[in-house]
């Protein structure tokens, strides 16, 4: 089993990158892959297309994810957002029904907001969305801050630990014969009589 990382960040190794880390070395301990895709970059300078197609691949062959942004403004970064944007509307019948985790970094606040918004994306889309002990959000402005970040750290390591459960009990369904639900049907409609 294997997941899917991506980190929003602008800084490719910055404190969202500790707290995803630290949430890779708790799946790593059950025995669960992973990959930290660095996003932030390719979604500024024009590669947002080949990012996202890229991402595609690996989101089909993913059972899991977790998405990460710094807080810069009290929201997520546009960088993880024009990603998850274009990912959820070119690759969401790869992800439906794979369990989701979001995590922010901060130095000081923003975070809760950014998570609310982060964790739309999975539950439009039918995703299991993983929890942890408290809200998933190290603070620091530095990666070696994070890691200092004694109930943060906990979290993360929660978090990757609650991640290996739910992805083992969805495996365990499926030997045992449970099937994902059908896709929904309904009419979609506006707010217009």
């Amino acid at each position: 089993m294997k997941v899917l990382m991506i980190n929003g960040s602008r800084r490719e190794k910055g404190c969202t990158y500790t707290a995803l880390s630290i949430v890779a070395d708790a799946l790593k301990e059950d025995g669960i892959d992973s990959e930290i895709v660095f996003a932030g970059k390719d979604a500024a300078n024009g590669n947002i297309n080949a990012c996202v197609q890229e991402l595609k691949k690996k989101a089909a062959e993913a059972d899991g994810f977790v998405f990460g942004s710094p807080v810069y403004y009290a929201s997520p970064t546009g960088e993880i957002e024009m990603v998850l944007d274009r990912l959820f509307g070119t690759a969401g019948a790869e992800m439906r029904h794979k369990p989701a985790a979001v995590v922010t970094s901060a130095r000081r606040a923003g975070t809760t907001a950014a998570l609310d918004a982060l964790a739309k994306y999975p539950t439009i889309n039918e995703m299991p969305v993983v929890s942890s002990s408290y809200w998933t959000m190290v603070h620091g402005s530095a990666p070696e801050d994070v890691l200092k970040d004694e109930e943060g750290v906990g979290i993360m390591k929660q978090l990757g630990r609650n991640m290996a459960w739910i992805l083992k009990c969805i495996e365990a369904g499926k030997k045992a014969g449970i099937k994902e639900p059908l896709k929904p049907q309904y009419n979609r409609t506006n707010f217009i009589r």
